[in-house]
């Protein structure tokens, strides 16, 4: 059973929560880390499924549509984890201990999942 690796897009460059990530054990990569600051979203998903990584984004919009188009098309991605900006750093970290405490890195594979779903407030 393999724990999920995150990439972080770009949209989310919040060294607090990537460091309360990094505290609790996660596997963290950021896209400035990868020099991958301006890529295009398809390019970000293409990268963080070579690295075998769930991409995590604010951008609901451009993901969901292109999680759509890859499951049409039949291509496959290593999964996308989709939040919101007014989460706090808490709720970030609640939700992925709770997501990662239910799912593998390979059952998020060509999948997309809401961190809200996994947000359990204390």
């Amino acid at each position: 059973m393999s724990q999920i690796s995150l990439y972080l897009d770009e949209d989310i460059l919040n060294r607090s929560l990537v460091k309360a990530l990094r505290d609790a054990g996660l596997d963290v990569m950021t896209t400035a880390e990868a020099d991958n600051l301006s890529s295009p979203d398809e390019q970000q998903l293409i990268w963080a499924t070579q690295q075998g990584r769930v991409i995590y984004t604010y951008n609901v919009g451009d993901f969901c549509r292109l999680h759509k188009i890859y499951i049409e098309q039949g291509i496959s991605h290593s999964g996308i984890v989709i939040g919101r900006q007014n989460y706090s750093i808490g709720e970030q970290l609640r939700g992925f201990l709770q997501l990662m405490s239910i799912k593998t890195a390979a059952e998020m594979i060509d999948r997309q999942e809401f961190l809200g779903n996994y947000i359990i407030n204390e």
